[in-house]
């Protein structure tokens, strides 16, 4: 039985008007008359039964029922577009992973070792994408996640991964010979945006007397803290594994205890078991749970 599927340019015709809110500017998007456009989506609403745009003079106005209907154009498009590059991309005999991360962890951590996979698995391409926050894995196009531990992944498989520890750095030239605990006071302190009680909570952990914990700059990323804290800007509360070459380089400091009571554990997040056979998610899955265990091994 055939598909009753709108045509694919009659589709991205709708989707770039929609977004633009102009059938002029949507043409230029696809390189394509005024007319053109206009012709599609009229093609598109006689398929649908549906008018999708209030036309007002030279002027059009997505109609109100459409803008569900433009939305999930918008999110089919760009999965057709992701997948089809994703296949461009992998080797002829090969197979390929899209994998959604938390932006620091891929940089700092993941992406420095993938060498190592890519060695052991040279047909295997590996896609990354950032994902600050939990998210629904099926329909997604992410074959898995690595994240936080957190219920929003209840009913998939969780693997754990590492320990989020957080330690206080800061660059050398900050401190005077000696000095630790007082300068912990003394220095500009740097917060991450989405945890801005940590300074707090490892004051009382740790003990250190810290007046004002909340006073200071405010950053996104850890990436971010991480770079201040090496141009000198103050001290920064960072997982130590995002830090380790630059405090084994001596370009940080870290003379202070860890806070092991903020601390979180990354997992990786898969749709099913990790089972024997040699897909290549299994292969990846595999091999980053023996660098983690490396990692923690070594710390």
């Amino acid at each position: 039985m055939r598909r009753k599927i709108p045509s694919n340019s009659a589709l991205m015709a709708f989707e770039a008007a929609a977004r633009h809110g102009s059938f002029a500017r949507a043409a230029d998007e696809l390189a394509l008359t005024e007319g053109a456009v206009s012709r599609q989506i009229a093609r598109l609403e006689s398929f649908v039964g549906v008018a999708l745009f209030n036309r007002v003079g030279n002027r059009v106005r997505l109609a109100p029922n459409a803008t569900r209907y433009a939305a999930q154009v918008r999110e089919v498009l760009d999965r057709l577009e992701r997948d089809s590059q994703d296949l461009m991309a992998q080797p002829i005999d090969g197979g390929s992973i899209d994998i959604a991360a938390i932006p620091t962890f891929a940089t700092r951590w993941l992406i420095p070792r993938l060498k190592r996979f890519q060695d052991k698995h040279p047909r295997i391409t590996v896609h990354l994408a950032q994902r600050m926050e939990p998210f629904i894995l099926a329909g997604s196009g992410f074959d898995a996640a690595i994240h936080f531990e957190h219920p929003a992944w209840a009913g998939l498989h969780t693997h754990r991964l590492l320990q989020e520890v957080l330690i206080p750095v800061c660059h050398p030239a900050l401190l005077a010979d000696g000095e630790a605990e007082g300068a912990l006071d003394r220095l500009p302190r740097l917060h991450r945006r989405q945890n801005p009680d940590a300074w707090q909570l490892y004051a009382q952990e740790t003990g250190i007397r810290l007046r004002h914990p909340a006073v200071g700059a405010r950053y996104d990323l850890h990436s971010m803290l991480i770079e201040a804290a090496l141009a000198a800007l103050g001290v920064a509360l960072v997982p130590r594994l995002y830090v380790e070459a630059e405090l084994e380089q001596g370009r940080l400091v870290a003379p202070w205890p860890e806070g092991r009571s903020i601390a979180k554990t990354f997992c990786l997040v898969l749709p099913e078991p990790i089972r024997l056979s040699e897909t290549p998610l299994q292969a990846f899955a595999n091999w980053i749970l023996d660098e983690a265990k490396t990692a923690e091994r070594l710390a």
